[in-house]
């Protein structure tokens, strides 16, 4: 059985933080391995990493028992994204950065590109500037004996803003080539699992509001999944796209079956969200080999969860990883050198640490020699009794006249007397207790009439107005929005996002913040 299961984490180092460990230089590469080991899959797709090149670390890059490819944003650091995990056991025999074959490096490359004429080269340049594909290609073997090819297209799609029309131009462009690529590895006989994040929800099924959206139908990501994917259902004859949507084909008319939720909401609680994560296989992939397609929804760490599926097949590893894997990248590799390799420690060279003893002898013996020498040279200060020079401190002090002489024979008072007090009685006792409690109480007095009196001054927080659905304290949040009330405060319901008909979820309250 061959298990992949891909994951849009929001950061590959989310998951990992606040994570303690007893060996802090080895946590982040232990907490990973974990994770991977907790999802449990021959090959595990990240979407969203947030990581850049130059902020990749080791313990992050290399895993023990897995081979990594990452491919990486070009043009923003912290943004986009994607890598993928594989075990030794299914090491894939290529791998590549990006769709259009401008990253590529002829060498250990998937291929298979297709025409893409209707592209100019600054706009595949830029479609694959945000590092938001990555292929492997591996070997499998079927049940019954046959040797195949199984190329796995990992993708983060754009997201498209309303307020940005170029961006939806962007994310149909990076569709129609993602598409491209695919039809051109099934035309030379791969087969093909497209996985990941496409940020579009299908079907009214995969959307929790999508009645109460404008022409859902009609929007251009749904349509372009309409001629990517086939009919719901894997009848032979009911096929239309060259791709099948797996999660349909074994749970057709399951809902709530989301996959990403806002977190600022806090939607998750109630499962008020939308499925914009799939694993797509080409059909006859599909039908033959899969046995199940599956969601994580208990799987936290990201606003998405994890998706999958199993296949029917065993993998054939290679001997050697492509060139893409990170374990050769000049930094993980050791041939690029390090500030360590630079640095000695001085008990693991004796001699060195003699000769740096003897160096240090000689410099202070120098030192003392050449303040002697300094203090030779120096010219002496005049006497006391000439009136050239520099005076002594001592000559401004005189011994006064005036100040009496302290006899030897004077003996000190005896002060034991004084240091004696007699026995306290009992109602000195409880005097001293009711002194001591009437100066607590008028401290205390005193305390409260500060503390009145700057609440007079200073009023504090004016209590949470009650929102009408639930009469429970709101909450108040910020437009952050560009636009007139940027800036501005409100109060709402405090419960989590959920369905209009649900009487647990958010209510419709609202209300601006006067200005104080």
């Amino acid at each position: 059985m061959l298990r992949v299961v891909s994951w849009n984490i929001n950061g590959i180092r989310s998951p990992l933080q606040g994570v303690v460990c007893q060996e802090p230089n080895n946590c982040a590469a232990t907490t990973l391995g974990r994770l991977l080991d907790e999802l449990d899959a021959d090959i595990v797709c990240f979407q969203e990493t947030k990581v850049t090149r130059d902020v990749l670390t080791e313990p992050l890059a290399i895993v023990e028992g897995y081979n990594s490819y990452f491919s990486f944003s070009r043009n923003r650091s912290g943004y986009s994204g994607v890598a993928t995990f594989c075990k030794d056991s299914a090491t894939p025999v290529a791998a590549e950065e990006g769709l259009s074959g401008l990253l590529a490096t002829q060498n250990g490359d998937v291929g298979c590109y297709g025409s893409m004429d209707e592209f100019t080269q600054e706009e595949l340049r830029a479609l694959d500037s945000e590092g938001r594909a990555l292929l492997t290609q591996h070997k499998i073997r079927t049940w019954g004996g046959q040797e195949r090819t199984l190329t796995l297209i990992n993708v983060y799609c754009p997201h498209a803003d309303p307020g940005k029309p170029e961006r939806l131009a962007f994310k149909m462009h990076f569709y129609r080539l993602l598409q491209m690529r695919a039809e051109a590895l099934l035309a030379a006989g791969s087969h093909v699992i497209i996985l990941g994040d496409l940020n579009t929800a299908h079907r009214p099924i995969d959307h929790w509001d999508a009645v109460n959206m404008e022409c859902f139908e009609e929007d251009p990501g749904r349509k372009w999944m309409d001629g990517l994917l086939s009919v719901l259902g894997c009848q032979a004859g009911a096929h239309v796209g060259p791709f099948i949507d797996s999660y349909r084909c074994f749970q057709p008319k399951k809902e709530g079956a989301f996959t990403c939720w806002s977190t600022v909401s806090g939607a998750r609680h109630l499962n008020y969200g939308s499925r914009l994560d799939y694993v797509l296989g080409d059909r006859a992939l599909v039908i033959d080999t899969f046995q199940d397609s599956f969601l994580l929804p208990e799987v936290m760490g990201s606003d998405h969860c994890p998706v999958g599926a199993v296949l029917s097949v065993s993998s054939v590893p290679t001997k050697q990883c492509p060139p893409l894997c990170t374990r050769f990248l000049p930094e993980f590799a050791g041939t690029q050198l390090k500030i360590l390799h630079f640095l000695v420690r001085l008990e693991q060279d004796a001699v060195f640490g003699q000769s740096a003893l003897q160096l240090s002898n000689q410099t202070r013996v120098q030192t003392l020699q050449n303040k002697a020498c300094a203090r030779s040279t120096r010219p002496q200060p005049s006497q006391p009794g000439s009136s050239r020079g520099q005076k002594n401190l001592m000559s401004y002090f005189q011994p006064s006249s005036s100040r009496p002489q302290a006899s030897p024979d004077l003996e000190l008072p005896s002060l034991m007397g004084s240091l004696v007090t007699p026995a306290t009685t009992e109602e000195e006792a409880a005097a001293k207790v009711l002194e001591v409690q009437a100066k607590a109480s008028e401290a205390k007095y005193e305390k409260e009439v500060r503390t009145l009196c700057w609440k007079s001054v200073l009023g504090g927080p004016s209590p949470m107005p009650l929102c009408w659905g639930h009469g429970e304290p709101c909450v108040i949040r910020t437009v952050k929005k560009s636009g007139p009330n940027l800036g501005r405060c409100f109060y709402m319901c405090a419960r989590p996002r959920g369905p209009p008909t649900d009487p647990s979820s958010r209510c419709n309250f609202f209300l601006w913040r006067r200005p104080s």
